[in-house]
């Protein structure tokens, strides 16, 4: 059975936790602690210590750069799934980089300045020494203070993707690619602490995150091999 190595909340384990459930695949779910990356470290043979991390059987399957994709191209091969079809190859890279970038930025910067919410008692200190060693002292106090202009920021970075879904059902079609995933992830971890809902302006990413929300493979024509 796969197993994926997590934490709930973090946009990239909430991108491949969706894929699987559209694969309709059983799965296990293994949470750790934010701040304790051990078994992380130890299955990657000192590789790597990063969430998520998907154990195969004996396949231990984990990114290797920052937009590797390295995990939902192995789901995506092994079961025949479409996510990355060979003629938006190109064009997938430029969105997912964007959306690993611009939206995830704003987002995870949203979603932790409520991280008492979420982040255990004893793992804040280790939580808060960790942000502040990247983002620089006071960081989520001044995301705090700069949450309006960080949802307006969001509001804007989006605009591109409504346009998108004005004609099509998701990003790039008729069905969800990658990219669908990989925003889904994004925006989930942005809604996270439940204190934010989805820009009222966007109508059509209201309407595509409640698809792609329930959205199972089965529900599109099995694919055909060349």
């Amino acid at each position: 059975m796969i197993e994926l190595i997590q934490f709930p909340w973090s946009p990239f384990c909430i991108v491949q936790r969706r894929i699987l459930e559209f694969a309709g695949v059983r799965f296990k779910i293994t949470n750790i602690p934010n701040t304790d990356r051990t078994l992380i470290w130890k299955l990657s043979r000192e590789r790597s210590y990063q969430v998520p991390l998907l154990r195969d059987g004996k396949q231990v399957v984990f990114e290797t750069a920052d937009d590797s994709q390295v995990i939902a191209k192995y789901v995506d091969h092994k079961l025949a799934l479409g996510l990355f079809p060979p003629q938006l190859r190109g064009l997938q890279t430029i969105l997912w980089r964007d959306i690993e970038n611009e939206i995830e930025g704003l987002g995870f910067r949203l979603n932790d300045i409520y991280y008492p919410e979420f982040i255990a008692k004893k793992e804040r200190l280790a939580f808060v020494r960790h942000k502040e060693r990247k983002f620089g002292r006071g960081c989520l106090e001044q995301w705090r203070t700069q949450q309006a202009e960080l949802l307006a920021q969001l509001e804007q970075q989006l605009l591109p993707y409504e346009q998108m879904l004005l004609s099509k059902p998701f990003l790039l079609g008729d069905r969800p690619r990658f990219v669908d995933f990989d925003l889904y992830g994004m925006l989930g971890n942005f809604l996270a602490s439940g204190h934010y809902e989805l820009p009222a302006a966007h109508t059509q990413i209201q309407a595509w995150y409640a698809r792609m929300a329930k959205v199972r493979a089965t529900d599109f024509p099995p694919l055909i091999s060349s």
